[in-house]
């Protein structure tokens, strides 16, 4: 009984960490791609619009991610409705496109900073730090929140998270509690 709950938890913890690195990955690329589109933009066609360089930037950044995310990072959770993942992945982007472009309207207008290097800071290492936070989880479970079914150890990885466990094959629920299996011999 404790012993599946432990390895459930040890299973899960592993495929956060291999979630956590390709991820990682995705939001490297991403960063050079958000990073270049940004110097870019605020240095010559958007020079003096870096709030919306910044914007646009991170939207380039994010149909990447979406793609490198989807069909890499997340592919044994993507869901059957391709549209509402995109929506879902839209939409968390446009919270994390704000918190990255908050930041660039916090230095520029509140800090008065004005130089590039100061700007390039607050967007895109400090919003990017906040905003990357904000989407891994966001991703992680609201996006590509798919059960496993393809890796059987951790089809049951959103009960462990809610705090409830549905019977399998020769297991009971305790009593007790209603929560942990007992084995049937």
């Amino acid at each position: 009984m404790i012993t599946t709950l432990a390895d459930r938890i040890r299973g899960l913890a592993s495929l956060f960490w291999r979630e956590v690195a390709k991820f990682g990955a995705v939001g490297g690329v991403a960063f050079v791609i958000d990073s270049a589109v940004f110097i870019w933009l605020f240095s010559g066609p958007m020079h003096g619009s870096e709030v919306w360089a910044k914007a646009l930037a991170t939207i380039v950044a994010s149909v990447f991610s979406w793609v490198a995310n989807r069909f890499w990072t997340f592919r044994h959770r993507k869901q059957a409705n391709v549209v509402r993942e995109a929506v879902l992945f839209a939409v968390m982007n446009i919270v994390g496109l704000l918190i990255a472009s908050g930041c660039v309207w916090f230095a520029k207008y509140i800090l008065d900073l004005n130089d590039k290097p100061s700007l390039f800071i607050a967007g895109s290492v400090v919003g990017l730090i906040l905003g990357t936070i904000f989407r891994f989880f966001a991703y992680r479970f609201w996006v590509f929140n798919e059960e496993l079914d393809a890796e059987p150890e951790f089809s049951h990885d959103h009960e462990i998270l809610e705090g409830h466990h549905k019977p399998r094959n020769g297991e009971t629920a305790s009593p007790a509690t209603g929560e942990l299996p007992i084995k049937n011999v």
